[in-house]
């Protein structure tokens, strides 16, 4: 799945927030490590299909927000 920059970004932080986690306890979720996110962040990389996968996940399980959210970052 592609996301452009700064979509990364943004829907990392408002999933990050959402769900109420810290960057580090939001990289262990997806078992990378702290210094990815904040590539991702930033823009210096991008998630690999595997971690899309996972925040995608992440997403539908937070019923109504996360839909809009998957609405909003990652329209079909």
């Amino acid at each position: 799945m592609a996301i452009k920059q700064p979509e990364v970004g943004r829907i990392i932080r408002d999933l990050r927030l959402a769900l109420g986690l810290t960057q580090e306890q939001f990289a262990a979720q997806l078992r990378v490590i702290y210094s990815t996110i904040k590539r991702w962040k930033n823009g210096r990389s991008t998630p690999s299909p595997l971690a899309m996968k996972k925040i995608e996940g992440m997403l539908e399980k937070m019923g109504g927000e996360g839909q809009d959210l998957l609405a909003k970052y990652l329209p079909n």
